[in-house]
């Protein structure tokens, strides 16, 4: 059944607080530091419990399939109890998952990360929810970006220093392991404070919105998300692997995956300037999309040209990231439904980005090279325009009735009539 804006949006609030701006941020920084380290003290792990490798592809999977399996439940969870509140339980529960992967055991190693991967989803949906609460329409696109920004900046440090650190502090990887419980425990102490006075929807005797499953403009929003999903999943597996392939020293291509972490970066943090104030981005996430897919291009006809690839699949995919998670905000029709839309986007997301490496692993060793696993990166980029086209557009999922927006930064009731059809 589709519903106007109107009747489910509360007034959008006029400015944004910087309180709440760095509130926001600690969470997006807790969304990616507990799990980046894990993938440079592999080997460590492995050594040390005895682990196969293909347990330690299992313990880095783990977090994308507990993304997939949580995220459609958030969305009533939150209705229940108040988001502010199960945010705060979530990041209690990050905490206690990162002290029990740090346990001298091999079950508690997977217990742990069991826990804090579902802790981390109920982050990852609630967060563009909060966001469309509390954060003025205009400003959603830069606070989003500026989030991803923190989101990745502590992703990249995370890997940076884990093996360093584990060489330095007694317990070895274990202790590594544990240094993201700092930054859950600051953000459980300022957002506590903020939940004291969240209300839950179901108090208001309405019911949890339903994830938007009959809504083809929810389905494009969420193979948005699932195919830049994996193509950043499959850039941070594959990339070193790929450029050593073609006779790049591993250290050089260790390199060159910093170095389009931070070309990603850049272009998430430049990204609010090109978007300012616009409802419609679906030129930006078509281009944005092929811009990926001329990276893993490059990769397969110009194995020589490196810094390019790099250039265009780290501003490509810090473009379709920041947008990917916008979107779960501007296209829903108030905070229930965002948190519906999120968890549908981010279930079947990463799904798909769970399954991108390992395909691609599969086709490598069938085939004996890339060139297979590289062309069809780029179809499935080229598909992830025309699904970002179709997201991009300044539409509604399930709202009513037919109106044209009068300016560039219109709020959701005057946007309600952009309506899809379902």
């Amino acid at each position: 059944m589709s519903r106007t804006a109107t009747t489910r949006t509360a007034p959008a609030p006029a400015a944004v607080g910087t309180g709440l701006v760095v509130a926001i941020l600690l969470v997006a920084a807790n969304l990616r530091a507990t799990l980046t380290g894990v993938g440079t003290l592999l080997p460590d792990i492995e050594h040390s419990t005895g682990l196969a490798a293909s347990w330690g592809g299992v313990l880095g999977t783990l977090p994308l399939l507990a993304f997939a399996v949580t995220s459609p439940f958030v969305g009533r969870v939150a209705h229940r109890f108040g988001p502010a509140r199960v945010l705060v339980a979530s990041l209690a529960s990050l905490a206690a998952g990162t002290v029990v992967r740090s346990l001298p055991s091999t079950a508690c190693l997977f217990a742990g990360t069991a826990v804090l991967s579902a802790a981390v989803a109920f982050g990852n949906v609630l967060l563009p929810s909060i966001i469309r609460q509390r954060v003025p329409p205009a400003r959603i696109h830069a606070v989003s970006s500026l989030y991803v920004t923190v989101m990745g900046l502590v992703a990249a440090v995370s890997s940076g220093i884990s093996v360093p650190l584990a060489g330095a502090v007694p317990g070895g990887w274990r202790t590594s392991l544990a240094w993201g419980l700092v930054v859950a425990v600051v953000a459980l102490a300022v957002w506590l404070p903020r939940a004291r006075g969240d209300r839950p929807a179901a108090t208001a005797g309405t019911s949890p919105s339903p994830a938007p499953w009959r809504s083809w403009l929810a389905w494009q929003v969420s193979f948005f998300m699932g195919l830049q999903s994996l193509g950043f999943y499959t850039v941070v597996a594959w990339l070193p692997s790929i450029l050593a392939h073609q006779g790049m020293s591993t250290t050089g291509a260790g390199w060159m995956l910093f170095f389009y972490q931070v070309v990603a970066l850049a272009a998430a943090l430049l990204l609010p300037l090109v978007t300012r104030g616009r409802q419609d981005q679906r030129w930006v996430a078509a281009a944005a999309s092929v811009l990926v897919a001329g990276g893993f291009a490059v990769l397969l006809a110009a194995p020589g040209l490196p810094v390019l690839a790099c250039v265009l699949l780290g501003l490509g995919g810090g473009v379709c990231l920041v947008l990917a998670l916008t979107f779960q905000s501007q296209r829903a029709t108030g905070p229930g439904e965002v948190a519906a839309l999120a968890g549908m986007a981010q279930s079947v997301g990463y799904l798909v980005a769970a399954a991108g490496p390992l395909l691609l692993g599969i086709l490598h060793d069938a085939t004996g090279g890339w060139t297979a696993s590289l062309l069809l990166l780029v179809a499935l980029n080229a598909a992830m325009a025309g699904f970002g086209y179709g997201a991009g557009r300044d539409r509604l999922v399930g709202a009513a009735h037919a109106v044209e927006p009068r300016g560039p930064a219109v709020g959701t009731a005057e946007r309600a009539g952009k309506a899809e059809k379902v």
